[in-house]
């Protein structure tokens, strides 16, 4: 049940997005393109994005566990640290150059656009390095 939960809402997400058209990436930078072709669509989808967590934060909170999960899995970390704002800039930059988020050009994949593709694999080797680059400095630090 559970798998076929998150099946569901991958897909309801991916339809999301593909019906908001956040799969354009031409969308998303004229949405940065203040002086020029920009187009506020963006805002709109943002915010149904906010009402939506809004509203799941309100019913699944007070709850004593999830439906599908032992426990509830919240950000804990309250401190900004040099990998938050790293990643976030990193994040927004690639986001505004490339008119990707991994959340939009997922769902584009089934396009066979050779630009979502390359995305997607500078994500995934962005995500490589995130996750092992720190450990191997600190072992080559300490050799």
């Amino acid at each position: 049940m559970r798998l076929i939960l998150i099946f569901l809402i991958g897909a309801l997400f991916g339809l999301g997005i593909v019906i908001s058209g956040m799969g354009n990436p031409a969308k998303v930078v004229n949405f940065f393109d203040i002086a020029g072709t920009w187009d506020p669509s963006l805002i709109f989808v943002m915010g149904g994005a906010l009402a939506v967590t809004l509203v799941g934060y309100r019913v699944a909170v007070p709850r004593a566990r999830p439906l599908f999960d032992v426990n509830f899995h919240l950000p804990v970390a309250k401190q900004i640290d040099r990998r938050l704002v790293l990643g976030a800039t990193t994040f927004g930059v690639g986001w505004g150059i490339a008119g990707f988020c991994p959340g939009g050009a997922l769902p584009v994949l089934g396009a066979f656009d050779a630009s979502v593709w390359l995305f997607t694999g500078a994500l995934v080797a962005g995500i490589l390095v995130a996750r092992l680059g720190p450990g191997l400095l600190a072992r080559r630090a300490s050799a």
